[in-house]
């Protein structure tokens, strides 16, 4: 009996007969599916699209029509104003500052584009370059969000601060020094704080239920639990000291894989979310909420070097992080695939071994899973949008339209 897996392989096989590996498709099915599943989770609260995600302008537009989605979390600058200035959004905050001489005199130069735009501080000198830029009263005001770091620091204190739970993102991280920032901005001429912005990677980008680890995933669920709980408290402290200075318009905290916790806070206002709108090979290692597979790319089967092992075209499409198999990409169907332990997947060859590999022929394809969402598009130039078992649009990747923000 087929399972739903060989189910999806002859769905995409059937749509896709008329193409030449390696390409990739997104079911639109699985895409849209997410999409309401995620605002589902959202406790009624918009959600901020991570542009990074996705990559892809057309998919963009698709999820911010969808009721629940509202304006985009942009990882560079020129791609916010590349974002706003072609109509994907009216309302594009930077995730993380920017040193863009060339984007910042864009912005500066234009009002109605410093109104739809927001930069990311964390600290007076990223101001103290906005202004090098462009002087204050000869330039657009600036909207500005103020970053609060979220990650969690146990024993900070008897340990000398080294033991540190998340990634290391601002330097601002009691509600003291959120307020002296937001006290700074207010005096600062030109600028106008609009945001703040917490990002708990820690349980957001976490998977709390790797497989075949136990006592990693019980330790993780512990971290996060006890971080959460700090978080809470510092967090409503950091806004109310920021709302002393400034009308906030919008707090933001979150990612997909903490959707739920994160509206669970009174003090956030708006979640960012995206990566489960493709459903990477990231996300199954969650208990919470795991997205349906959205995104696969395909590699042509090119030899059989032994039996039991068939050789791809390419597939080194590694994602960015910790450098182990996490990051590498999934021989997904037929079911059954896996990497070889000594060469992986490999920049000019991938072999894969597995009893669906005894089957397999020279000219079939394999399709993958990526292990990060929107990284994938970095490796192609266009999305194959596939509706049940046919294709109905082919789209430009940001890599397809010439642009490549980092």
């Amino acid at each position: 009996m087929a399972t739903e897996r060989d189910l999806l392989r002859n769905r995409l096989d059937e749509a896709t007969a008329h193409l030449e590996p390696p390409f990739a498709a997104v079911d639109l099915d699985a895409f849209d599916a997410n999409a309401g599943a995620m605002v589902d989770r959202s406790g009624g609260r918009p959600l901020r699209i991570a542009s990074k995600s996705l990559r892809c302008r057309a998919l963009l537009r698709r999820a911010l029509a969808g009721p629940g989605w509202h304006g985009a979390l942009a990882y560079t600058l020129a791609e916010a104003i590349w974002l706003v200035r072609s109509g994907v959004t009216d309302d594009a905050l930077v995730g993380y500052p920017s040193a863009d001489r060339q984007a910042l005199a864009q912005l500066a130069a234009d009002p109605e584009l410093a109104g739809r735009v927001c930069l990311m501080v964390d600290s007076p000198a990223q101001l103290d370059l906005v202004d090098a830029v462009a002087a204050p009263g000869s330039r657009a005001e600036i909207r500005i969000c103020l970053e609060l770091d979220a990650s969690w620091r146990p024993l900070a204190d008897s340990l000398g601060g080294r033991l540190h739970i998340g990634v290391r993102r601002s330097p601002v991280r009691s509600a003291g020094e959120a307020g002296a920032l937001a006290a700074a901005i207010g005096q600062r001429p030109g600028f106008r704080l609009v945001g703040l912005m917490a990002y708990e990677a820690q349980i957001a980008g976490l998977g709390d239920a790797p497989p075949r680890q136990a006592v990693r995933a019980a330790t993780i669920r512990l971290l996060q639990r006890r971080s959460y709980r700090e978080l809470l408290h510092r967090r409503a402290a950091a806004v109310a000291a920021v709302r002393e200075h400034a009308d906030l318009e919008f707090v933001n905290g979150g990612g997909t894989g903490s959707i739920a916790l994160t509206a669970a806070d009174p003090a956030v206002t708006e979640i960012t979310a995206g990566s489960g709108l493709y459903g990477p090979t990231l996300f199954d290692a969650y208990r919470s909420w795991r997205p349906r597979p959205a995104a696969f790319f395909a590699l042509p089967v090119v030899r059989r070097p032994a039996p039991g092992v068939v050789t791809l075209l390419g597939g080194g499409w590694v994602a960015s992080g910790p450098a182990d198999r996490t990051r590498l990409p999934t021989p997904w169907l037929p079911p059954g695939l896996r990497l070889t332990g000594t060469e992986g997947a490999g920049e000019v060859q991938t072999p894969v071994t597995g009893v669906p590999a005894e089957s397999l022929r020279v000219g079939d394809r394999v399709w993958f899973r990526h292990a990060k969402a929107g990284e994938l598009a970095e490796h192609v130039g266009e999305l194959h949008l596939v509706e049940s078992d046919r294709v109905v649009d082919t789209v430009p990747t940001y890599r397809g339209e010439g642009r490549a923000f980092l």
